[in-house]
């Protein structure tokens, strides 16, 4: 099921690679080409991570002093962070999910270059099977090439075999290989991109094919780190963070010197493409959105500016009618009784025999008798 839905995958990638190959006839250049135009579909899903990380850098001073302010109660520097974010309209896992998408290239990229005649030529496993018998006819030994240790690359033996002898073969009596197979040829500015750099230790030597191959890991080990200085810097991150980022910038660039040792120089290739692309993409985005960044601020602290002027204009022409036209004083109403006059007690008025506020305040005693 896996290497099923492994081969969906890398078919679209497949047929990209061997369109480039087609059609500059050297695999270097088409790995390299190949990288540009992996990093340009990418590229609107990287501007939105990109802005996202300009923005959580800019935040970097004010996120130091909420956590020297709240070191002792981790709990409310963690709100007070969130806080920080939403109010500047910072989702921090939009700028870490879309970096992972390389990886997703990466891994079909490897089983193309690990397997040429399956994944690259698109032949079927049965044709490939018939593929290795014919070449067994004519003196392939897989055994005999690697030792039959490193059966993982034993595709890329068996093409190279297949190009050097390509007029050797009956192409006739293969079934299910048709017009798909091409020769070919893994040399890129002299060196072979089909064999590991772990391989040329055990044998090294002074010449440019090996010195070569064991500089592929190197300079990809470099540009790497290159690439975690620049895009720190871009996204506008401090110095103390910087510093905080140190280990996790170091751990790249040793990934990729043990894949890039221990893989087919081919990826490699790849990975120092890809690391040039990158840094160009990061140092012009980078630019570009700390320019808009600033410009959006601005735009935001005259709107604030002016909606604080407007209030205090409005404050002053308030305080300016209230001194124009000061508040009426109600007029005094006339007081119910002359002074010195006194209000009859309702104690006799109301009393019935020895209680004195027995009947209510509004008692007549002639209510109910007949009038004439």
């Amino acid at each position: 099921m896996f290497g099923t839905f492994g081969k969906l995958v890398s078919m679209p990638f497949a047929a990209l690679l061997r369109w480039l190959y087609a059609t500059t006839g050297s695999y270097g250049l088409a790995i390299i080409l190949f990288s540009l135009l992996v990093t340009l579909v990418m590229l609107p899903f990287q501007m939105k991570s990109k802005r996202s990380m300009v923005r959580m850098g800019r935040l970097s001073s004010k996120q130091a002093e909420l956590q020297k302010r709240y070191a002792k109660d981790q709990q409310k520097y963690q709100e007070e962070v969130a806080k920080l974010y939403q109010e500047a309209g910072v989702n921090p896992a939009s700028g870490c999910l879309w970096s992972f998408l390389p990886m997703f290239v990466l891994l079909p990229l490897y089983s193309i270059i690990r397997m040429p005649v399956t994944y690259f030529m698109g032949i079927s496993d049965t044709a490939c099977a018939a593929l290795r018998d014919a070449a067994v006819t004519l003196g392939y030994d897989f055994a005999s090439l690697t030792g039959g240790v490193n059966n993982a690359y034993e595709q890329i033996f068996l093409s190279d075999f297949i190009t050097l002898n390509w007029d050797a073969f009956d192409w006739s009596s293969i079934e299910g290989v048709g017009s798909r197979l091409l020769p070919m040829h893994f040399d890129f500015l002299g060196i072979n991109l089909s064999a590991q750099p772990s391989g040329a230790i055990s044998g090294f030597s002074m010449h440019w094919e090996v010195v070569g191959l064991l500089l592929v890991p190197v300079i990809a080990t470099l540009l790497q780190y290159l690439q975690t200085i620049i895009i720190s810097r871009s996204n506008g991150q401090s110095e103390e963070q910087q510093k905080s980022m140190r280990m996790m910038n170091l751990m790249f660039p040793l990934f990729s010197l043990w894949v890039c040792f221990s893989m087919p120089a081919a990826l490699g290739v790849y990975w120092i493409a890809n690391s040039v692309w990158m840094m160009i993409r990061e140092a012009v985005l980078g630019k570009f959105y700390a320019k808009k960044i600033n410009e959006e601020e601005e735009e935001r602290e005259a709107k604030l500016a002016a909606a604080r002027q407007m209030r205090r204009e409005e404050a002053q022409k308030r305080a300016a009618e209230q001194r124009d036209n000061p508040p009426k004083r109600p007029k005094k109403l006339p007081p119910k009784t002359t002074p010195g006059e006194k209000k009859p007690p309702t104690t006799e008025a109301g009393r019935v025999g020895e209680r004195p506020y027995a009947r209510g305040r509004s008692y007549q005693a002639d209510r109910y008798e007949e009038k004439e």
